[in-house]
């Protein structure tokens, strides 16, 4: 008896402790609100990037990708376009699976070996694909964002359809981002959206750690996007690819921006009239603050794009228009 109340006690005292932990737990992550208004979103989502998520196949597999134009051209992953294992190439041929059951074939254009992006068209001449927007160059995806990964894990099943995982962005780096959306084989080359539907990333690393999943960021695509479509294989990325605007800044501690400490000759900041001692704000209307990510931005537009600055100097605050140029060699 005493052995039998000895033990009822015990369990009464784990199941206390694991309610504090589970309260602890909720009250650590979202408010129910929060968590209410992103479930609303994510089925505001799903109906627009549905029609344009597929599922591919070919001799090395099941996959999955995303179309991002009228014309058909899809986005994946680099190991699903072509074999990286042997000479990469484009040319492959892909079956393609919308999720309506409907059946297609694509042939793979150019790959980026070096960060896994890849790109693919869909056979024919259609011009009236459906097809999901990219997140606007100048927009930065942070640590924190609620995203959502979809795909066709295991590969295409009509009468499952697309699985979707909703999570958030772990962490960010130049050219890939980093989530705790649950990904299984054949999710590999499927889209990672934001809250608005827009594409944010391409998944490429499936690992086992639920917060390792690795995707391709957008600067890939953007800095190669004609080279890819010119079906060419891109094998190593230069740290001084993508837009140049030419201003060397650090963080201005107190008061918000980022200070301009030197401006490159005949470039296309110097000739925007920018000057050393300016304070950065706002690019493209999102408020700076860290090199890193204003780097990362420029990084991911290509030259000839135009960026928006807000200046402050002793002046006051203007705004002006620039116009990014091609990095000069060393």
């Amino acid at each position: 008896m005493h052995r039998l109340l000895s033990t009822l006690l015990c369990s009464l005292m784990m199941t206390a402790a694991v309610r504090a932990e589970v309260i602890r737990a909720v009250e650590a992550g979202p408010s129910l609100a929060e968590l209410v208004r992103v479930q609303k979103e994510v089925q505001h989502v799903l109906p627009l990037v549905r029609p344009a998520l597929v599922g591919l196949e070919s001799d090395n597999g099941a996959a999955s990708g995303i179309i991002v134009s009228a014309d058909g051209l899809v986005l994946t992953a680099a190991h699903v376009a072509t074999d990286l294992e042997h000479e990469p190439k484009a040319g492959r041929k892909l079956k393609v699976f919308f999720s309506d059951g409907r059946m297609w074939t694509a042939t793979a254009l150019g790959v980026d070996v070096a960060t896994d992006a890849g790109m693919a068209r869909l056979d024919g001449k259609r011009q009236d694909w459906p097809f999901v927007a990219l997140q606007p160059g100048g927009s930065v995806v942070k640590p924190g964002d609620w995203c959502v990964a979809l795909g066709h894990p295991g590969g295409f099943d009509e009468r499952r359809g697309e699985v979707l995982r909703v999570g958030k962005v772990l962490k960010t780096t130049a050219n890939s981002l980093q989530s705790d959306c649950v990904l299984m084989g054949g999710d590999s080359g499927g889209p990672l959206v934001n809250l608005k539907g827009e594409l944010i990333g391409i998944h490429s690393q499936i690992w086992e750690g639920r917060d390792q999943n690795v995707h391709v960021s957008l600067a890939p695509f953007l800095r190669s996007w004609d080279r890819m479509r010119n079906a060419e294989v891109i094998r190593v990325w230069a740290q001084g690819s993508g837009g140049w605007l030419g201003v060397n800044t650090r963080e201005a501690e107190g008061e918000g921006g980022l200070a301009v400490q030197e401006v490159a000759p005949d470039s296309p900041a110097a000739r925007a009239g920018l000057r050393s001692g300016d304070l950065l704000l706002a690019m493209d209307k999102q408020p700076l603050g860290s090199r890193q990510a204003f780097s990362d931005s420029l990084r991911a537009r290509p030259a000839g794009d135009s960026v928006v600055l807000l200046v402050r100097n002793r002046s006051g605050e203007r705004i002006i228009t620039v116009k990014l140029a091609t990095r000069p060699e060393e």
